[in-house]
């Protein structure tokens, strides 16, 4: 029997490799025959793990991470028509059934029947139904011919391996973060955060055809990564006010769309940069966007945070300026990105190469053994996309 190892967490800050349980196709004590097994070829580190690993959820220990995948088919239940053993494919990091009724409408990041908990689950994460993670050599992956994307040559996805792998979530995410806002041709957009996901969502911008993309971030290299790909940038620890710093750039304090890639763990701008405060995003974002204008809120936020500042906080209720956003009309989408429903398009941009987001986002290639040091430096806000090679199957 093969070995199996998988990234695991222990404790707030420490994450370890662990030989961990070869996966088998069932749930449960029943067998799982809409499934498969992958052998991982790619498994990316998100910012959504590292919520967890810094201890700001209710993860339990040695849950294994990781819900980021892309894999090779080496063994299908009997159910599984359409992926065969040998497909490349990728895993959305939503799982859904495909049977339900908001699969059916196509709303996979809310399955009502994979998680017993609440609607919608995911690979490794808490509270996402308990399905192991994929930052690992194998994991199963069920609902094979609703949920897997088959690369149509694999010798050609092998040659764009690092920007293919970023279809199981960030640039999906992003994406649905800048179509959510209503960015389209000759927008301008305000993108807070340049994280993997900041960036995906700005690259997207320009994919949609927007006339300016502004990204705000307070890490340097970031907004230097932000800049290298023709984004107008913000450091948001200066203390010019967020309105004044758009003006600058575009002649008017306001945008026509915003996008909060941050998420609950935000910090003040200016001098409370050191401070945290989860709402400061949301805030921003409604006092700079127009009148009528639309808001995407892929940036998690979450119904239990044992780090939060306050007892509110702790359960997701935040100090939020609605009234501001009621009075200037705006539209507001937050939510899991339904990967399936933009995974396809953003396939074939990809090999037909009208994006090139791997470089975008500066994905590094590490090994699975390197993943450890990994979460430490993407904690350490480096301007890189880690992205685990399991078994060195990536080209350099």
């Amino acid at each position: 029997m093969c070995k199996n190892h998988g990234v695991a967490y222990v404790k707030p800050g420490e994450v370890e490799v662990r030989e961990i349980e070869y996966p088998k196709l069932a749930l449960g004590n029943r067998k799982c025959d809409h499934g498969v097994i992958l052998k991982i070829v790619s498994t990316n580190i998100c910012g959504s793990d590292q919520h967890m690993v810094r201890g700001r959820t209710t993860a339990p220990e040695g849950l294994i991470l990781g819900h980021e995948i892309t894999g090779l088919v080496i063994e299908a239940g009997r159910d599984v028509e359409f992926i065969h053993v040998g497909d490349l494919v990728s895993v959305p990091f939503n799982i859904a059934c495909g049977r339900c009724r908001n699969c059916k409408e196509g709303r996979t990041g809310i399955c009502l029947n994979v998680n017993p908990a609440r609607p919608g689950a995911a690979y490794g994460y808490v509270d996402m139904g308990g399905w192991v993670g994929g930052q690992a050599e194998y994991v199963m992956v069920p609902y094979a011919d609703f949920n897997l994307l088959k690369f149509p040559d694999s010798d050609q996805a092998m040659e764009k391996i690092k920007d293919l792998t970023l279809l199981s979530d960030i640039f999906p995410t992003g994406f649905h973060g800048a179509v959510t806002a209503g960015v389209g041709p000759g927008t301008i957009v305000y993108v807070a955060g340049a994280g993997p996901v900041g960036l995906a969502c700005a690259v997207s911008c320009h994919l949609l055809g927007a006339a300016v993309v502004i990204v705000g971030d307070m890490i340097p290299e970031r907004l230097e990564q932000a800049r290298s790909f023709g984004c107008e940038t913000i450091d948001l620890r200066k203390d010019t006010p967020l309105e004044e710093a758009i003006a600058a750039i575009v002649g008017v304090p306001e945008v026509d769309c915003a996008v909060d890639c941050v998420g609950f763990e935000a910090r003040g701008h200016g001098s409370d940069a050191g401070t945290e405060m989860p709402a400061t995003v949301l805030n921003s974002v409604m006092n700079v966007t127009r009148a009528g204008g639309s808001i995407g809120i892929p940036g998690l936020y979450v119904t239990g945070d044992p780090g939060a500042v306050d007892d509110a906080a702790k359960i997701g209720s935040l100090s939020i300026r609605l009234g501001l956003g009621w009075a200037k009309s705006h539209s507001f989408h937050t939510g899991q990105c339904p990967v399936m429903k933009y995974h396809r398009q953003l396939m074939n941009a990809i090999l037909y190469d009208k994006v090139q987001i791997a470089k975008a986002v500066n994905v590094q290639i590490i090994s699975l053994q390197q993943s450890v040091q990994g979460y430490k430096d993407f904690d350490g806000g480096a301007a890189k996309k880690f992205v685990i090679d399991p078994h060195g199957m990536i080209p350099n």
